[in-house]
C-alpha cells in the first residue's frame, strides 16, 4: 500500500479499533487503554501513517476545518441553518466540510468520514439522534454541537428553540378558532427526536381544552413535499379540520393536496407550518407559521463550537433562542 495514501481508516481497520480510538491516540488523549494505545501505535508505524496534511504536524494540532452533517441540503430549513454556520466559520477562519445523508436516516459512517478528514469539531443537523449516533458523537472525543435537533439526555451541546411551547401555542391558535379535529403531522416519532417535544406541545394544548389526541389524526412521514401531498386525502378521510405540521415541505404538500381535492384553505381547513422558510411565503395561500431564527441558530451553533474547540468556559451548553408566530392566509384572523 502506498504510504502516501494511508488514512486513519486503514489504521483503524488493521488495528481492529474505531477511527475515534485512532484519533485519540494520534492526539495524545489519555483516555485510551495502554494495550490499545500500543497496538494502534504499532500499526501506525507498520503502515507509515502520518496524520494528514493541513495541520496535524503542527504544534497546534488543528486543521482549522469543521464538519457539518446535514440530512438534506435541499431542505430550506437546513440550508438556512448551514448559511449561518458558514458565515461565522469564515469569520473565525474555519473551513466547512459538508457531509449530507440525503435522507432522514443519518449513519455513523458520515461521522467517521469526517473524522478521517481530521476535522476539529462537528455540527450535527438532523431530525433524530438515536442512542447509537449519540454515543458515537460522544466517543469520538471531538467538540460537537447539535442544531435543529436535540438529544433527549442533553449530553451534547445544542442550539434550538423551545419546540414544546411553540407547538402548544400553534395548536392553541387553531383551537381558539373553533377547530376540534386538529391533526399533527411530523417525521417519525421517537424518544430520540425533537419531534417528540413538538408532539408534547400539541398534546398539552389539546389537554388544556379537555380534548385527547386521536390516533387517526397523528401522521408520521418522511418530511417531504410528496408525503405531505399524499396525506391530504387521509386528512379528509379522518375528518380533520386543521393541522400543525413540523416541516414546511410537508406543509406545502398538504396545502396543495387539499386544494387539488377541492378543500378551501382556510375556510374548510386551517394549517400552520413550523419553520417560516421562504417556502411558506410563496405558496398560495401563504402559510401561517411558527417563526424560528434559523440563520441565527446556525450562527450561534458555530460560535458555540469555536468556544468548545478553544476549551473556553461555557455558561450554557443547551441554548434556546426565541421563537414567534406569523399569521398569513392559511389560518383565519
Amino acid at each position: 500500500m502506498d504510504k502516501q495514501t494511508i488514512t486513519i481508516y486503514d489504521v483503524a481497520r488493521e488495528a481492529k479499533v474505531s477511527m475515534a480510538t485512532v484519533s485519540r491516540v494520534v492526539n495524545g488523549n489519555a483516555n485510551v487503554k495502554p494495550a490499545t494505545k500500543e497496538k494502534v501505535e504499532k500499526v501506525i508505524e507498520e503502515l507509515g501513517y502520518r496524520p494528514n496534511a493541513v495541520a496535524r504536524g503542527l504544534a497546534s494540532r488543528k486543521s482549522t476545518t469543521v464538519g457539518l452533517i446535514i440530512p438534506d441540503i435541499t431542505d430550506q430549513y437546513f440550508a438556512e441553518l448551514a448559511l449561518g454556520i458558514e458565515d461565522i466559520a469564515h469569520m473565525y477562519d474555519y473551513q466547512i466540510i459538508l457531509s449530507s445523508s440525503n435522507s432522514i436516516d443519518i449513519k455513523e459512517d458520515l461521522i467517521d468520514n469526517l473524522l478521517g478528514k481530521q476535522v476539529d469539531g462537528i455540527i450535527f443537523m438532523g431530525n433524530q439522534v438515536t442512542p447509537e449516533i449519540e454515543n458515537h458523537l460522544i466517543e469520538i472525543d471531538l467538540p460537537v454541537v447539535l442544531t435543529g435537533t436535540l438529544d433527549a439526555k442533553k449530553h451534547l451541546a445544542s442550539v434550538n428553540i423551545d419546540y414544546l411551547s411553540a407547538f402548544k401555542q400553534a395548536t392553541n391558535r387553531l383551537l381558539d378558532h373553533g377547530r376540534q379535529r386538529i391533526a399533527f403531522i411530523s417525521g417519525p416519532l421517537s424518544e430520540f427526536s425533537k419531534q417528540d417535544y413538538k408532539f408534547q406541545g400539541y398534546q398539552a394544548a389539546l389537554s388544556e381544552h379537555d380534548l385527547s389526541s386521536d390516533t387517526d389524526l397523528i401522521f408520521e412521514g418522511n418530511y417531504t413535499y410528496d408525503e405531505g401531498y399524499a396525506f391530504a386525502q387521509k386528512l379528509i378521510d379522518a375528518k380533520a379540520d386543521a393541522a400543525v405540521i413540523s416541516t414546511d415541505e410537508m406543509a406545502a404538500g398538504v396545502l396543495n393536496g387539499l386544494t387539488d381535492l377541492g378543500v378551501s384553505v382556510p375556510d374548510d381547513f386551517e394549517l400552520i407550518a413550523s419553520n417560516n422558510s421562504q417556502l411558506v411565503k410563496i405558496t398560495r395561500p401563504a402559510m401561517s407559521s411558527i417563526t424560528q431564527p434559523i440563520y441565527d441558530m446556525g450562527a450561534v451553533s458555530m460560535r458555540l463550537l469555536t468556544k468548545l474547540m478553544n476549551q473556553e468556559d461555557l455558561e450554557e451548553r443547551q441554548i434556546e433562542l426565541p421563537y414567534g408566530f406569523v399569521e398569513r392566509e392559511s389560518t383565519k384572523n
